[in-house]
């Protein structure tokens, strides 16, 4: 995609919306690190006119950096002003190093449980302390002294501040709210914007503390810091590190929220090792100027990007504001109460501890990790919690690697020996112990339910193997799926279809082998060996109810294994099988209305965030479409049914008429006109879905997405339909984390899920 050389129209709105947003932050950055006020403004200023023109994420806004709060004004009580923007100066050079040398996609490697560990330890400690300056007072050296100041504070708290800054917390936390007309055209206004004016308002004739913005002069040159070369070495890093992590994480979801945006609306895709460089150079100049340390804010960067900036052109005006507002409206900065920044700060700090991420961690049993980050942080500081959070990140990857189960049972054909886990040297004892169970001469199943197997358990299996058979014993190995030589050949097995919780399907010998003792067997082996797997995740489940992301719709076809071809697992997929994977549209007779209920309860109760129609080969509804006419006095349930996918065969006799629109595949010719009614079929019903008035609502909303999807059986291949062009092209492999094409030219909010697994 090519970048635009000159600024779209919508920039220069974007730019002042972001400007006004940024202004009241930047003071309240500044005034929360007890650095210079106007060293905020200047942030601002260099970060958007040098991190925009010269950053590899057109739309991100750089500035004072929001998770460096806590160690810029631990810089600012240790070594001074003019050494904080040296210690800037030194961090902006590490990060054009590892601009230079293409590191950037690298430090996205850091686990993301430390991540947000780390953001919302910082987050903490920007809460508490500016809590004492909503209350009138200063915040202490530490999290745990403001603490413990907090009941002291409250008692002898400034009798206005508190009201200023509860005012400028409501008016922040209510304004996205307001509804109607009026409502709507207010929240056009920045939130932080009002809130702060209107603070300023309420204080106007009261007696209060306010922005002292000093008169601009030439800044006094930054000095190195004394003290020792290491200490001095460390907190360089700490400052480069988390500046880093914070612009490259807040790019990557800039770009990601562009990208809903329609073809052409688009700016050019992000590099992260440009940006990189871009905030180097932004942190070298800042500091020379006497600014903050920068970094890109997700906060400005989604503001920009709702505002619909399309070009870096908007980052820069935004910098051009700013410059413009701190020489011209100094007077206006000063009425503003300290009170009202404070609480801004302090709602963004609180903002930073997101419980859904908390969620989502313990969902991934990394809460340890995230605990040990953010305890770390509010308690010695952020360099201190990264590591914490390593050492404990590490520690429970060990543990996994070495978490093995080992279990013996005797049954009628012999002893089974289970390996649930990782094959490693420290696991050996154990296995020697569990061989040591099965008596000389006895037949014996091991099955190894792993993916690692290293030198050390290789051997003991082997010699343990060959012992037993020279003592006349048989030993088998299986291969986890719980089949093993020993078991008669009829019995039913199944490969895994869902690797999302290592699943088994076998039936044991003593089942009849009938079509229900199949069905029965399969039940019996998802209790033996896949219910202890998943029963944690189900119990989940049954506490916390149903959450899909997605509503499939397919066929009732038994080929058709929805968990198979989408890699999903319980609570994924909201599902919807009938005939044909039909869809009927408004007004059609009452005895559709349970497909059209399913739709209405997946948007409005559950909330799913796209749809899925998906045919497939060889369907038996096209079939009998292609060879009846199904009339409409058809009496019959399965031709009164069939009447609803007419509307695909007159379709697909009209393209073939006009010879326009024509549907194809994208790597082969459609096969027939069986093949071309199952791909004509999938367009018509996301039409008939459309016409449906609550997914048409949310679709308007961008809040959910239209897909058409084809499974080829016999090949097993999935195709997506791009509905621009009318063509299903193959999903490869490697293309695991593409988007699907939307069906419906409106906003196309981010695709959960389904989107990134099919």
């Amino acid at each position: 995609m090519r970048l635009r050389s000159t600024p779209h129209r919508s920039d220069l709105s974007a730019s002042i919306t972001v400007f006004l947003i940024a202004v009241p932050l930047s003071l309240g950055i500044a005034l929360a690190t007890g650095a210079p006020l106007q060293s905020g403004l200047v942030a601002a200023a260099v970060g958007g006119i040098v991190a925009g023109m010269l950053g590899g994420a057109p739309l991100q806004v750089s500035g004072g950096a929001t998770s460096l709060v806590v160690v810029t004004a631990d810089l600012v009580q240790r070594y001074g002003w003019r050494a904080t923007c040296a210690i800037t100066v030194l961090a902006g050079l590490v990060q054009l190093l590892l601009g230079v040398l293409r590191v950037a996609r690298a430090t996205l490697a850091v686990s993301p449980a430390i991540v947000h560990g780390m953001l919302a330890g910082i987050g903490t400690v920007i809460a508490v302390g500016q809590l004492h300056v909503v209350l009138g007072g200063s915040p202490q050296n530490s999290t745990l002294d403001n603490i413990a100041a907090l009941p002291g504070q409250l008692i002898a708290s400034h009798p206005t501040t508190p009201i200023i800054g509860a005012l400028t917390v409501i008016v922040l936390l209510g304004w996205p709210r307001l509804r109607g007309r009026t409502g709507e055209a207010l929240r056009r206004i920045p939130a932080p914007l009002a809130a702060v004016a209107l603070a300023t308002l309420a204080a106007a004739g009261l007696s209060v503390p306010r922005v002292e913005l000093p008169s601009w002069r030439t800044p006094a040159l930054p000095a190195l810091p004394e003290g020792p070369v290491l200490g001095v070495a460390a907190v360089v890093l700490t400052v480069t590190l988390v500046a880093s992590m914070e612009s490259l994480l807040s790019a990557v979801a800039v770009d990601s929220l562009q990208a809903k945006r329609k073809a052409g609306a688009q700016s050019a895709p992000t590099n992260l090792d440009r940006e990189l460089l871009g905030q180097g150079a932004s942190n070298v100049l800042s500091g020379l100027f006497g600014g903050l340390p920068i970094a890109g804010g997700a906060m400005r960067g989604s503001a920009n990007v709702e505002a619909g900036a399309r070009t870096r052109w908007a980052t820069v005006m935004h910098g051009a504001w700013v410059l413009l507002c701190a020489g011209l409206a100094g007077s206006a900065l000063e009425a503003i109460p300290l009170a009202a920044l404070a609480a801004l700060v302090m709602l963004v700090g609180v903002r930073m501890v997101s419980f859904a991420h908390i969620r989502h961690i313990q969902r991934h049993r990394e809460f340890p990790v995230y605990a040990a980050t953010l305890g770390t942080v509010v308690v010695f500081g952020v360099l201190q919690g990264v590591v914490a959070g390593g050492v404990v990140a590490v520690f429970l990857a060990l543990r996994r690697l070495t978490r093995t189960r080992v279990t013996v049972t005797e049954e009628p054909q012999g002893h089974r020996v289970r390996v649930t886990g990782q094959l490693t040297f420290l696991a050996v004892p154990r296995l020697t112990r569990a061989f040591a169970q099965v008596p000389d001469g006895a037949d014996a199943v091991v099955e190894l339910d792993g993916s690692f197997m290293d030198h050390a358990a290789y051997e003991a299996l082997q010699g343990w193997c060959a012992r037993h058979r020279s003592r006349g014993g048989r030993a088998v190995f299986g291969d986890g799926t719980g089949r093993a030589v020993i078991e008669p050949l009829g019995a039913h097995a199944c490969r895994p279809w869902t690797p999302w919780r290592n699943h088994h399907c076998t039936r044991s010998e003593t089942v009849p082998a009938t079509s229900g003792g199949q069905l029965l067997g399969g039940v019996s082996a998802f209790q033996r060996n896949t219910a202890p797997l998943v029963r944690e995740e189900l119990a989940r489940l049954a506490r916390e109810g149903q959450r899909p992301g997605q509503l499939f719709i397919t066929c009732a076809d038994s080929r058709l294994v929805t968990s198979m071809i989408t890699s999903s697992g319980p609570g994924d997929l909201f599902t919807v099988r009938n005939i044909g994977n039909l869809m009927p549209p408004p007004g059609s007779d009452a005895s559709c209305d349970s497909v059209a209920a399913a739709v209405e309860y997946a948007v409005d109760v559950l909330g799913v965030s796209s749809i899925t129609v998906c045919g497939h080969s060889g369907c038996g509804a096209m079939q009998a479409l292609l060879g009846s006419d199904h009339e409409p006095g058809a009496q019959t349930p399965l031709a009164r049914w069939l009447r609803h996918g007419r509307p695909s065969l007159a379709r697909m006799s009209r393209i073939s008429r006009l010879g326009r629109g024509e549907v194809a595949l994208a790597d082969r010719p459609v096969a027939d006109d069986h093949e071309r009614l199952s791909l004509v079929n999938v367009m018509q019903q996301l039409e008939h879905l459309m016409a449906h008035p609550c997914v048409a609502r949310r679709v308007s909303e961008g809040a959910l997405q239209l897909h058409g999807m084809y499974f080829h059986v016999g090949e097993a291949q999935a195709y997506i339909l791009d509905p621009a062009t009318n063509v299903f092209a193959a999903v490869e492999p490697e293309a695991g984390q593409q988007v699907m094409p939307v069906a419906d030219a409106g906003p196309e909010p981010e695709a959960h899920g389904l989107a990134t697994k099919v």
